[in-house]
């Protein structure tokens, strides 16, 4: 079976979908894989590096995509190239499906069998391929770092000569995987943290790193089967907001980590509670891709209102591009080792199988999600 993986073309983007030590783990369990040349240069693996493991080296990138049983991507691809793709392929990436509906259709149209990554269900057997939880990992510590850098005074606690330094007072908002990456970054530089999330379950997991939970009354919340905080009312959203204004005019930094998968991310931090917050603080807004949690955010830029800087910059992982390679390289090697048969060495997409249920959209000229078919009419 012959495995395609290609350079990243996304403005920016310095992650790698697949490294070197990946590559050479497919190759021994009978992978034929092939890279488009320069492939590993952002993260500075060489062409070399790649064909030392077992890779060819294609400058070809067409040529690539018409050949390949299967291409492995880190970004959604452009619809101008899914029609090159040989009928029956099968695609793996990150896809966002719900907020593009034209790139699924053209996917059905290929004929390609086309995995959303994001997709993958939040199962313990899952775990190794969960790319959303190992990047929103990396995300959360970047951006207590991005914030510490924007703050105009230091983290820690410090005795001197001059006095006593209090320390930094930082927010988090949302504890989910980011959120709780957060909390533990900016504990171990020494600030005092609180954090809030609508899922009162996950107070425990904060207290032990550290940090004050925050208590909000807002009526009936839960969670998901996969973990994620339900939506909330407009009346808790507003009980929320005025809950929160308090701590965020203590704090120095603020970050939010609030997304919505498939949906526009809540705004939770509105201009009024910017308002109220000291001049010289920061907050950073993770969802900005998404919409983004916080009034006047501007993606990839930081903007001031009232002397509060608000940090908008996509793509928080790939700023350690090269530590968020290695974790969706593992992750995506795990995916096609789970279902590689090893006597035929080929991919089997096994069709009743979790996994692949929750996370193939199209299959066979057809949607094959449900998922999909119940929210996108």
């Amino acid at each position: 079976m012959k495995i395609a993986v290609l350079k990243e073309t996304f403005a920016g983007e310095k992650r790698v979908p697949l490294i070197p030590p990946s590559v050479e783990k497919l190759v021994k369990l009978g992978a034929q894989v092939e890279i488009q040349a320069g492939l590993g240069e952002t993260c500075l693996y060489t062409d070399s590096d790649y064909q030392k493991v077992g890779a060819t080296v294609n400058p070809d990138r067409e040529a690539l995509l018409k050949s390949a049983d299967m291409v492995l991507r880190l970004r959604k691809p452009p619809l101008a190239e899914v029609g090159l793709m040989k009928k029956g392929a099968i695609h793996v990436s990150y896809l966002d499906p719900f907020n593009e509906k034209e790139l699924v259709e053209k996917m059905r149209e290929s004929g390609a069998s086309c995995v959303s990554l994001e997709m993958i269900p939040r199962s313990t057997i899952a775990q190794k391929m969960d790319v959303l939880s190992s990047q929103a990992n990396l995300g959360g510590y970047v951006s207590v770092i991005v914030g510490a850098e924007l703050l105009d005074k230091i983290f820690p606690m410090m005795t001197t000569p001059a006095g006593t330094i209090k320390p930094a007072r930082v927010f988090i908002i949302g504890v989910g995987v980011a959120g709780l990456q957060a909390i533990a970054t900016a504990r171990r530089m020494g600030a005092r943290v609180d954090a809030f999330d609508t899922r009162p379950v996950v107070e425990e997991q904060v207290k032990s790193l550290g940090a004050k939970f925050v208590k909000i009354d807002l009526g009936e919340t839960g969670q998901t089967k996969d973990g994620y905080a339900t939506q909330l009312t407009p009346e808790q959203l507003q009980k929320q907001k005025e809950g929160m204004a308090k701590i965020c005019a203590q704090s120095d930094l603020v970050i939010t980590t609030a997304q919505l998968f498939g949906r526009k991310a809540p705004i939770i931090v509105d201009q009024g509670m910017v308002a109220g917050m000291q001049t010289g603080s920061v907050i950073v807004d993770m969802a900005v891709e998404s919409g983004g949690n916080v009034e006047g955010s501007v993606l990839d830029q930081v903007t001031e209102v009232n002397g509060v800087r608000i940090v908008g910059f996509g793509n928080l992982p790939g700023r350690v591009a090269l530590t968020a390679s290695q974790m969706y390289s593992s992750n995506l090697a795990n995916f096609v080792e789970h279902f590689w048969d090893k006597e035929a060495k080929t991919f089997n997409l096994k069709l009743e199988d979790d996994i692949i249920k929750g996370a193939l959209i199209t299959h066979g000229g057809e949607i094959f999600s449900e998922t999909y078919k119940s929210i996108v009419k």
